[in-house]
């Protein structure tokens, strides 16, 4: 469950970014190609930003699912 909401924040993060990025590229057209080089950049920190809190939230689904298994399985 950790995994799926550390996900669905970094959806959001790549939504706001491409809002903010369109917001921002429509107000300045002539600036257009450098706001989305940088939209884009944004949007990969976002992504490589989440990978820690993802690794963290799998170990410990993980951790939680083993330590349930072990339960039945001792009775």
């Amino acid at each position: 469950m950790r995994v799926l909401i550390e996900v669905v924040h970094i959806a959001i993060g790549l939504i706001a970014a491409t809002a903010i990025g369109w917001a921002a590229a429509w107000s300045y057209p002539r600036a257009t190609q450098d706001i989305w080089l940088v939209t884009f950049v944004a949007m990969a920190l976002v992504v490589l930003m989440g990978i820690g809190p993802i690794r963290r939230a799998y170990a410990i689904d993980r951790a939680k699912l083993d330590r349930k298994s072990k339960d039945v399985a001792n009775g």
